[in-house]
Order: C-alpha cells, then structure tokens, then sequence
C-alpha cells in the first residue's frame, strides 16, 4: 500500500492565511509554474526537479493557443503496477483536447433550454440562496472563519458526498462536523474510532430477547443522517471495511438482512496527520469514496483573537440560533445540484484533467510517472463534474464554467493520486502536482 504524504499545517495552497487565492495556479517562474515542496511558492520555494512541473506557460495555454509539442520526458521510473500500463493510461486521441467554451450569455441560453426540460431555473437559484444561507449563520456562530472549509462541507453535502477531514489537533474539526449537522434537522451520531472498535459496534449486530427466544437487530450509530467518524485511522482495517459498504452502496447487511441507510446520508471523517502510533492507514479503495479530502490550517490571528473574545464572552455556551434546513430541503439542494448544466467542453474539460493525471491528456506533463505512480480514476472525474455543479449553484449560477472545477480541486483530487517513492523522499505535495497539471491543461 501506498504511504500517504501529509503536508505542514499552513501550507496547503487555499488555505487560511497563506498562499494563492482558492482556484488560481501558483504564480508563473520564468515561464513555469511555480513548485515547492509544500505545493505553494514563496519565501520557502525550492527547486523543483529539472523536468517537473512542465515546461507550460500557463499565459499561453488558452483555449486558442497553439499546440506544441511537449518536450521528450525522460525514461520512466514509474513503479509497475499490475494490471496498469507504464506508459500513458490512454492513447492519444485525434481532437481529444479541450475546445472554446461558448459565451456566458450562450450558456445561459442552453441552461435555461436544459432547465425547462428538467423543471429547474432561477428559482433553483433563489430558493437554494436561502436555505444556504440559512447554513451559513448557524455554521458562523460556532466555527470563526474557515470559509473554505464550510464551502467544502456544504459541497459535499449538496453532492451527496463524504468528506474526509485532516489536521492537527485543536482546528475545529468535530465542532464543523457538529455545526453542520446542527444546521440539518435530521439524525447525527458521533462515533470516536479506537483500534478495538469493531464492525458491529458500527453497523449494528442481533441480539438474544430471553424472553421470546428470538433474535432482534440492534441498528448501529450508521443509521443516521449524518455520521462524524472521529480519528477514523484510529479504527483497524476491519472496522474501516466495515465502512465501504454503508459509504458506496448506503447500505448495511446485519445477519444476512439489508437495512438501507436514512437519505439524505452523509459521512464525515476526521483524522490527526502527526500522531502515527496506534493508526491505521485508509485503504486507496476507502479513500477513493470520499468526494473530498479538506486539510484544514491554523487561522489567522484576527479569527484567533475573535475565538478567545467569544469564548471570554461566553458567546460560545449560548444555543445556536437560527431555524435548521430540513433533511427534504438538503435532498432539494442535492436535485437542484443535479440540474445544473454542464457543458459539453467542461467535461471534456474535466475529463482531459484526469487523462493527464495519468500521463497521457492534450499535453502530457513531462516527468510526471517520477511523480505520480497511480493517478486519478474515473471517480475523480464525476467528483470533479459533481462539485463544480454544487459551487455554481453556490454562485448563483445554473451552468458550469471553468473556476467551478477549479476552485475545489485540491480537496477533490488529492487523495486520488499515488504519489512514488521518490516523491514522498522528495517531499512534493500533491497540490502542488495538481496544479502543474491544470497549468498543463489548456483551460476552455
């Protein structure tokens, strides 16, 4: 198995107080993009390897740029794994690149014909402004700044996603988990994983009723709205397996019977990056279920001192105020997500991101199999397509344009991508790989 790379706190590009802005590629270094070992440029840049990040302008790497041919890569070091090729994931297709996206008044147009077809509009718009807004004031009354993080929480569930949350101890995991689903009117459980928590003390087990002599089912703390899996690392690989099946198919099976999870169903995991002993790594097919992985980082000091003046003030221990969206309005949320159009350029768009994650694309990233020894999966692409939908209804938009993808997509993609050896001895963050393949990509 793969060891997973974690970066510094304060280093994730995005992030708070530090870096570029949410969806904006590190800021271009003699006509490349700029690379460090904590995936952002700055006063601690290095060095990146001679043949990566690519050799892109991302100036020029427009819709109507002209195609050039990428310099020759050196011979691969990729790790062979079976049943992958060494080489590129897909051959090269004749017109496989990303075309010119139409106008933002032709988009509008096409969303409003596919709108009409599919029953949504503007009114998807103004009816999801006020139940997201109403999610907004009950998570700022516990939660101080960490917009991105609320942004990504409020994606994931408007995607029907699971999120999974990484940081060192003291950021405000559990209390997001806990604010969001003070803010959904539907059932929460909060399971604290240990390395003696077992399968059925998750999904549920059957129980002896002396008195009848028949056997009754006991339902796990699974079976609710929401479920925050606290250090879930901490949990054994069979207690994490036990997972798979309640996160894909929403769905548990307890002596032979299937009992379907409630709907809406959401999943959010936490786990500490610094502590190794006693923890267990997550699985690449249990990873690969979470729509997103958010790395969280220290706040700013005005947002640090504003903590200290509520928890002085008591502003903290007083109840939340504010009337929770319904688990109807969230299934709302998550149709209306649906219905945003997506055109056909975004997803070749999207789909020529994930081809060259595995080394192939419009134009390859040279040096990236040194890099990258799986990269993303088809499931990387519809998470890509599913947040960006949910971001635009965010926006107040029906359609899908290119910032959508962009915006979130460190916490969608990387977790998706196996980093090799060389990489992790090397320290390279994943973001900073992610970028160097959007730079590559040319955007419609």
């Amino acid at each position: 198995m793969q060891p997973e790379h974690h970066a510094q706190p304060g280093s994730q590009p995005g992030g708070w107080g530090g870096g570029q802005p949410n969806g904006q590629p590190a800021a271009p270094h003699n006509g490349q993009p700029a690379m460090s070992s904590t995936g952002q440029g700055g006063s601690g840049m290095v060095q990146p390897p001679p043949v990566f990040p690519p050799q892109v302008d991302p100036r020029t790497s427009g819709a109507h740029a002209s195609p050039s041919a990428p310099p020759s890569a050196p011979s691969s070091s990729r790790a062979a794994v079976p049943g992958y090729p060494s080489g590129p994931a897909a051959p090269a297709e004749e017109g496989a690149g990303t075309g010119s996206l139409p106008s933002r008044e032709a988009l509008r147009r096409e969303a409003r014909a596919a709108s009409s077809r599919r029953g949504a509009g503007d009114a998807d718009v103004e009816r999801a402004g006020v139940l997201l807004k109403a999610v907004a004031d009950i998570f700022s009354q516990r939660v101080v700044g960490q917009e991105q993080l609320r942004t990504a929480l409020v994606t994931s569930l408007m995607s029907s996603g699971h999120i999974l949350l990484e940081s060192v101890p003291g950021l405000a995991k559990t209390t997001a988990a806990q604010t969001l689903a003070s803010a959904v009117s539907g059932s929460f459980r909060r399971i604290q994983c240990t390395p003696d928590l077992m399968p059925n003390d998750i999904v549920g087990t059957q129980i002896l009723n002396s008195s009848t002599g028949e056997m009754t089912t006991q339902l796990g703390p699974v079976h609710a709205n929401i479920v925050l899996l606290d250090e879930i690392n901490r949990s054994s690989a069979k207690t994490q397996s036990a997972m798979l099946e309640a996160m894909q198919e929403r769905q548990t099976s307890i002596g032979g019977v299937v009992y379907p999870l409630p709907h809406p169903f959401m999943v959010l995991a936490t786990q500490n990056p610094i502590e190794e002993e006693g923890t267990y790594v997550l699985p690449e097919a249990q990873m690969d279920r979470f729509l997103m992985k958010e790395v969280l980082t220290y706040p700013r000091p005005s947002e640090e001192a504003d903590v200290l003046d509520r928890i002085s003030n008591g502003t903290f221990d007083q109840p939340v105020t504010g009337r929770p969206i319904s688990t109807d309005d969230v299934e709302w949320l998550q149709r209306a997500a649906e219905r945003v159009y997506v055109d056909p350029v975004i997803k070749q768009y999207i789909v020529a991101l994930i081809n060259t994650s595995r080394g192939g694309g419009p134009r390859p990233v040279p040096g990236l199999d040194r890099q990258v020894r799986v990269g993303a999966s088809p499931r990387g692409g519809i998470a890509l397509m599913k947040v960006a939908q949910a971001v635009a209804l965010q926006e107040g938009r029906t359609y899908v344009i290119p910032d959508d993808v962009r915006l979130l997509r460190h916490g969608v993609l990387r977790h998706r991508l196996v980093l090799t050896y060389d990489a992790l001895a090397d320290g390279v963050a994943p973001e900073a790989i992610i970028d160097a393949i959007f730079a590559a990509v040319p955007t419609p």
